[in-house]
């Protein structure tokens, strides 16, 4: 994975603040965490979130792909973060709805645990 620019970094935590996001880095990525789950993913510049079955579709048909990358020469697919619409990073109020419906997918995960 390339890693993620502090700039870029910044960019994503001042968009959320209202959530208070936690990043803790992750191999050459950033995961966000909040209230002890991580619900988005910073890696090469690039902002996923969370997605559930319930909002995994809002996410497809705004264009997202989940995140992938490249293992071994083959394409690995994480389907549980999808990429963020880049309409959206325009949008702070409709992102940090998003970005609760994250918090809220990963916590349900959690609980499954």
């Amino acid at each position: 994975m390339a890693s993620v620019t502090p700039q870029y970094q910044s960019f994503i935590l001042d968009l959320l603040a209202p959530l208070q996001p936690v990043p803790r880095r992750m191999f050459s990525g950033v995961g966000l965490f909040r209230d002890g789950v991580m619900f988005g993913l910073l890696v090469r510049d690039a902002f996923y979130l969370r997605v559930d079955e319930r909002t995994r579709g809002r996410f497809e048909a705004a264009g997202s792909a989940p995140f992938s990358y490249s293992r071994a020469g083959r394409m690995v697919s994480l389907g549980a973060y999808y990429a963020v619409p880049d309409g959206l990073l325009d949008q702070p109020d409709e992102l940090v709805t998003w970005a609760r419906d994250a918090i809220a997918a990963a916590r349900a995960v959690k609980r499954r645990r």
